[in-house]
């Protein structure tokens, strides 16, 4: 039986081996999710706010995202306009 106990055991990997893949996908996917800075909800917001003093638009009129490349963070803004943009009377 002893011979048989080591086909047994090279066809299970280790569980310490299994468990640090999944570490290492949680962790992957977390900073795939966590890429989105905390107060950007709150930036959106306010652009909008400022954006509806001139133009009449929906909430989800603004799209934002932000881009990590070459150790520089971008933050995309893109604002859907209405066909006709009139302006707001500023009284």
């Amino acid at each position: 039986m002893g011979l048989l106990d080591i086909f047994r055991n090279q066809r299970k990997p280790p569980s310490a081996k299994i468990a640090k893949e999944r570490l290492q996908i949680l962790i992957a996917h977390e900073r795939q999710q966590g890429q989105r800075p905390d107060y950007l909800p709150l930036l959106e917001k306010d652009l909008l706010e400022v954006i509806r003093r001139y133009v009449e638009v929906s909430d989800d009129a603004v799209n934002m995202r932000v881009e990590s490349s070459e150790g520089m963070e971008i933050l995309e803004l893109n604002i859907t306009l209405p066909e006709r943009s009139e302006s707001k009377s500023s009284e």
